[in-house]
């Protein structure tokens, strides 16, 4: 335990570190009515007002005149200011706050003329608007203090007329004390019309990282996920610019042209950082003396044996880490979460694998949801940073064939996260699990096209290279359209500096029968080892057989299966409970397909794009040799955007690893796994 001494100190920080941490603030507003928000929440400005479900940030369609609505200037802020920085923010010593918002946002244009002049997202030093702000002041600056480094502001705007200094008139700018963007991007190459002929309603991501001074902005229709590349990717440090204590908001303007700036929805994310006040308890119980300190030190033991003998304590990295998550996760309470799995019961067990056990969920509360509730404690979290990484890569992953994450929960040491259900389980279950039914050819040939445009999205689509590294049956779950949803990224990886490979820690990771034969010499994954795995499933779902069945004499399936595409026999590859109900030149393809994956030589085997392309009959598969080629060590190492150096492991896989599981999952096992 050690000295008493050195006890009261680790006690003295361990409770500084707790009495001054504080939940981030947030608020969330889904719509606006004259009684919602609170009338002394948001501060109003000019002709500002809540009218039909939204703040109008200009005068609304309640006049008829028109000239009532030109040369208008407003502001709506949230009448609480933030402190988002302390210290010396040029230093390591500094502290600047993150933030995350997104916004509904609707610009009309009046009886379908031009619209003017634009609407911004503020931060603000105070809740006052320059006079004379309208036209092409968008409500921020005017005439005389536009530029001013003391204006301390910051704005992101959607402007909608174009200045001299504009690129056109349908663009969002990163604003600083000024009018004129410091970065602007025009919006139509991003297929964003700000005020179409025909009005939109439009979602605003905007995510700012007080840690690595980064500010980034999306934009997409409403009811879209959030796009995977930004519109604006800036290093910002607010900290130069903004007050210690500022306010956020927006304000819009109009001039001879006219448009009406309305924000249908709003919701804000605000590190909180701790205040001056909030450490004073420190100066009081260092001058306590000698009865303070053995009280402290009793507080000390008892803390001690909490810490080590009673219940866990939430890790502040990963509350933070979990708060601070971009996009639309939201936070769980541990009661409803358990109410929604009836106390975590055996009964809603929907599998069981390396990282934890997942539950099905249905919050009442939310008309009878569905979830899927994967739980794992704290001693499953090992190597938190890679968990935090791998978490974030999750969160931000959006396609139609991925499981999405809903949410999470931490409290007591122990993590739950939350995804959607998939209420025909697993695609392992369906061809080996007791079904009444055969999964029909069809739907397998369904299933296959939607994992292989999920694997195309995780390489080449998403902002950065994943590697997905243990793709198999018992990872792709099934809708309730069976469509495939590709799950479990606990293995997965975000390659870097366009390279493809990943620094592997402790071995090779996957089951057996679906790793690449390159593997066990690498210690590596690539994007070739993910299309191997992808060759295994193809092969499992047109044969009904695992990987690793042994059959006719052979070692495994893709064995089996090239002897009889050597033999012009490959139909025969197709599983009999089909009763021959297929279609030959599908199957022919897909058989084709699932070996040219197989190949050993990781170089020959067919890229994503290509695969969709087999897939959907635009390309004819790749010539197969009627022989499996050799595979021959050592081989060249992929170049390019094809390799990376394993730098913390790069010894063969030990013999050990022979024990990876070749389990017989019937769902849900590892699925949902971080």
């Amino acid at each position: 335990m050690g000295s008493p001494g050195k006890l009261v100190i680790i006690f003295l920080l361990l409770f500084l570190t707790i009495t001054t941490a504080k939940k981030p603030f947030k608020f969330d507003y889904e719509s606006f009515n004259k009684t919602y928000p609170a009338p002394d929440t948001l501060q109003f400005t000019e002709d500002t007002a809540v009218s039909q479900g939204a703040l109008q940030i200009t005068p609304d369609t309640s006049n008829s005149l028109e000239t009532y609505r030109q040369n208008k200037s407003g502001r709506v802020v949230f009448q609480t200011p933030f402190k988002l920085w302390e210290g010396n923010v040029n230093s390591t010593a500094g502290k600047i706050a993150s933030f995350n918002t997104s916004f509904g946002v609707n610009i009309y244009r009046v009886n379908n003329t031009s619209p003017g002049e634009g609407f911004a997202f503020i931060i603000a030093p105070d809740l006052n608007i320059p006079a004379q702000s309208y036209g092409q002041y968008l409500g921020l600056t005017n005439a005389s203090t536009d530029g001013n480094w003391t204006n301390h502001l910051i704005a992101i705007e959607l402007d909608t007329v174009r200045q001299e200094f504009d690129p056109d008139d349908n663009h969002m700018g990163l604003n600083i004390n000024s009018i004129k963007s410091n970065k602007v991007v025009s919006l139509a190459s991003q297929g964003i019309i700000i005020a179409p002929p025909k009005a939109l309603n439009y979602t605003v991501w905007i995510q700012y990282n007080g840690t690595q001074k980064v500010i980034k902005v999306y934009m997409a229709l409403q009811g879209k996920p959030m796009p995977k590349v930004p519109v604006l990717n800036e290093s910002l440090n607010i900290g130069w610019y903004l007050n210690q204590y500022s306010y956020f908001g927006f304000s819009a303007s109009t001039g001879n042209l006219i448009q009406l700036n309305c924000v249908l929805r709003w919701d804000l994310t605000v590190e909180i950082l701790p205040e001056d006040n909030d450490r004073t308890w420190l100066k009081i119980g260092l001058v306590t003396g000698t009865s303070g300190l053995a009280l402290l030190l009793v507080a000390a033991v008892g803390f001690y044996y909490f810490l080590h003998k009673g219940r866990p304590v939430n890790d502040p990295r990963i509350m933070g880490a979990l708060r601070s998550l971009p996009g639309t996760p939201r936070e769980f309470s541990f009661k409803d979460l358990r109410r929604a799995t009836n106390n975590f019961d055996e009964k809603l067990k929907l599998g069981q694998g390396g990282f934890g056990i997942v539950y099905k969920g249905v919050l009442a509360k939310e008309n009878n949801m569905e979830i899927a509730v994967k739980k794992f404690s704290r001693e499953n979290i090992q190597g938190k940073d890679d968990f935090l990484a791998e978490l974030t890569i999750i969160n931000r992953l959006r396609h139609k064939h991925l499981v999405r994450l809903v949410g999470w929960c931490h409290k007591n040491g122990m993590l739950l996260l939350v995804y959607d259900y998939m209420p025909n389980g697993s695609l392992d279950n369906h061809l080996f699990g007791k079904q009444d039914k055969i999964l029909s050819w069809d739907r397998r040939y369904k299933i296959i096209s939607g994992v292989a445009s999920a694997i195309n999205y995780l390489h080449n689509e998403y902002d950065q290279k994943v590697v997905h590294r243990d793709l198999k049956a018992s990872n792709i779950m099934l809708d309730s359209n069976y469509n495939a949803r590709l799950g479990d990224f606990g293995l997965a990886r975000a390659l870097e500096n366009e390279k493809t490979s990943y620094a592997d820690i402790g071995g090779i990771p996957g089951t057996l029968g679906y790793i690449a034969p390159e593997c066990f010499h690498t210690g590596k994954a690539t994007r070739e080892s993910d299309v191997y795995g992808f060759g295994a499933v193809v092969l499992e779902v047109v044969c009904g057989e695992r990987p690793w069945t042994k059959i006719a004499g052979f070692q495994c399936v893709v064995d089996w299966v090239w002897m009889l595409h050597r033999e012009n026999r490959i139909f025969e590859a197709v599983d009999e409970r089909l009763g021959g109900d297929f279609n030959t030149e599908e199957a022919e393809r897909l058989i084709l397909l699932g070996l040219a994956c197989s190949h050993p030589i990781s170089g020959e085997r067919p890229k994503p794009q290509t695969i969709v392309q087999i897939i959907s009959g635009s390309v004819p598969p790749p010539y197969i040799p009627p022989f499996k080629p050799a595979f021959v060590w050592p081989v060249m190492e992929p170049t390019g955007d094809s390799s990376m150096t394993n730098t913390h492991d790069t010894t063969p896989m030990s013999s050990s690893y022979y024990g990876v599981s070749q389990e017989s999952n019937t769902g849900y096992s590892d699925l949902y796994t971080v």
